[in-house]
C-alpha cells in the first residue's frame, strides 16, 4: 500500500529530472559547441578538418594584455565593492527608516539605467580629468557603480535573515567592542552573502560589455571587448577561442570563491 502511495511522488520526480537535464542541455549546448569550434581547425569543413589548439595559443598571444586586464578590473572592483559594500549594508541595517530606504534605492539607480547611459555620465563627469579618461581606474569606477547594488542586497539579506541586532546586543553586553563585534558576530554571520555577493561581481564585472565598450580605450581594452572584436573582425575559430581562454580563467576562481565559502570561520 505504501508502494502503491510513492510511486506517483516517484514519477513526479523523474519528470521533473528529466525536464532539468533538457533545460540545462539547452543553456549549455551553446557553449559547448563554441568550446569546439574553438578547438576545430577549419569550421567550415566542420570535425573532419580536426582538432587544434592553434586558436587558442593565438589567442593568448595576441589578447593576453587584455584578459589580465579585465582580471585585474575584476579583483579590483570586489576588493572596493566589499570595502564599501559591507559597511554600507551593515549602516541600513542599523538606521532602517524612510531614509535608509532612500538610500538603498538611489544604489540600484546605476543597475535601472542602461550601461551606456551611465558609461556617458561618467565621460561627461570625469572625462576631461587629467589622464583619468585613458587610465584603467576609470573603467574600474563603472564597474563599481554597476556591481556594488549586488554586493549591498547580498549582504543585507543575510544580515536581516540572522537578526543581527539581536546578535550584536549580545555580545556588547559581554563587553565586545564595537570592532570585536563587527569582525567576531557581523562578518562571520554574514559570510555566506559576502561569498554570493563576490560572485555576482566577479563574474558581472569580468563580462560587463555595455558600459566598458564606451569606458575602455585602444591601451585599456578589457576581454569582453577584446572578445566582440575577435568576433567581428576575426575568424570565428578565434572567437570561439577567446570564450575558452575565458573559461579557463573565471572558473577555478569561482571554485576557489565557493569553497572558501564554504569553510567555517574559526572565532
Amino acid at each position: 500500500m505504501s508502494q502503491h502511495k510513492s510511486f506517483p511522488r516517484s514519477a513526479v520526480f523523474w519528470a521533473a529530472l528529466a525536464f532539468t537535464v533538457c533545460v540545462a542541455i539547452f543553456l549549455l549546448l551553446p557553449v559547448l559547441l563554441s568550446i569546439l569550434t574553438g578547438l576545430t581547425r577549419n569550421q567550415l569543413v566542420g570535425l573532419e578538418s580536426g582538432l587544434t589548439l592553434r586558436w587558442v595559443f593565438e589567442v593568448w598571444a595576441d589578447y593576453r594584455s587584455s584578459i589580465w586586464l579585465s582580471f585585474g578590473i575584476a579583483l579590483a572592483c570586489l576588493a572596493s565593492t566589499l570595502l564599501l559594500g559591507v559597511p554600507a549594508a551593515y549602516v541600513l541595517l542599523r538606521c532602517q527608516g524612510r531614509w535608509a530606504r532612500t538610500i538603498e534605492e538611489m544604489l540600484m539607480l546605476p543597475v535601472a539605467l542602461p550601461g551606456i547611459a551611465t558609461a556617458l555620465a561618467l565621460i561627461v563627469t570625469y572625462g576631461a580629468v587629467g589622464d583619468f579618461r585613458t587610465h584603467w581606474s576609470f573603467i574600474l569606477v563603472g564597474h563599481v557603480l554597476f556591481t556594488l547594488p549586488f554586493m549591498v542586497r547580498a549582504v543585507l539579506a543575510v544580515m536581516l535573515s540572522v537578526d543581527m541586532p539581536a546578535l550584536e546586543e549580545a555580545a556588547r553586553s559581554l563587553g565586545a567592542s564595537f570592532w570585536q563585534r563587527f569582525t567576531r558576530v557581523v562578518l562571520p554571520n554574514c559570510r555566506s552573502g559576502i561569498v554570493a555577493g563576490a560572485l555576482m561581481v566577479l563574474t558581472l564585472s569580468i563580462g560587463e560589455f555595455n558600459m566598458t565598450l564606451l569606458l575602455h580605450t585602444p591601451l585599456t581594452q578589457t576581454l569582453p571587448v577584446g572578445l566582440a572584436d575577435a568576433y567581428a573582425s576575426l575568424r570565428i575559430e578565434v572567437g570561439s577561442a577567446y570564450t575558452i581562454v575565458f573559461f579557463v580563467m573565471i572558473v577555478p576562481l569561482l571554485i576557489a570563491l565557493q569553497l572558501a565559502g564554504g569553510r567555517r570561520i574559526q572565532v
